[in-house]
């Protein structure tokens, strides 16, 4: 059996359910599971988060408390390698939590449909929800404008990194 880029759906399903109660247990956010690859060449990529960032030794720590549980759940007929790791800085938004966790932080959102002819907007998120986004952009004569967004016109939002 070979696991499809970004693995089955149920098969990642599964594996969330499993390992989101021990990540939460150390203190850990389950971000996102992706599996990779085929036959022995497989990947399972665990993408765990938390306030204030991922360290190394939080990665070792999760990997050390999922790899048993995947064992005795044993998701794939195959042999698989286990990586955990942070999702990074710049990792698209998927669930309201990312977004609640960049308030207040300069984020770039890709819309779905152009608005006022543009694709993106970049400014300080101001507030999100289940339905809106708001962000807070300044112009160029020295005023700040507020746009919402609906949540649903997004098709990617990220943080912005400034270095």
């Amino acid at each position: 059996m070979s696991i499809p880029e970004h693995g089955s759906r149920s098969s990642i399903d599964r594996i969330q359910d499993i390992l989101s109660p021990i990540l939460w247990t150390l203190g850990l956010e389950l971000v996102d599971v992706v599996c990779v690859g085929q036959g022995s060449r497989s990947v399972v990529r665990v993408l765990i988060d938390k306030p204030g960032g991922v360290t190394v030794s939080d990665c070792e720590r999760a990997h050390l408390a999922v790899g048993p549980a995947l064992d005795v759940a044993d998701p794939f007929p195959h042999t698989y390698t286990l990586e955990v790791s942070s999702p990074g800085l710049d990792r698209p938004f998927k669930r309201l939590q990312d977004y609640q966790r960049a308030v207040g932080k300069r984020v770039s959102v890709k819309l779905k449909q152009p608005r006022d002819g543009q694709w993106r907007i970049i400014g300080e998120l101001v507030e999100a929800d289940e339905d809106l986004v708001v962000l807070s952009i300044a112009s160029k004569a020295a005023t700040t404008d507020t746009v919402k967004l609906d949540r649903h016109s997004i098709a990617e939002a990220r943080l912005v990194i400034e270095m």
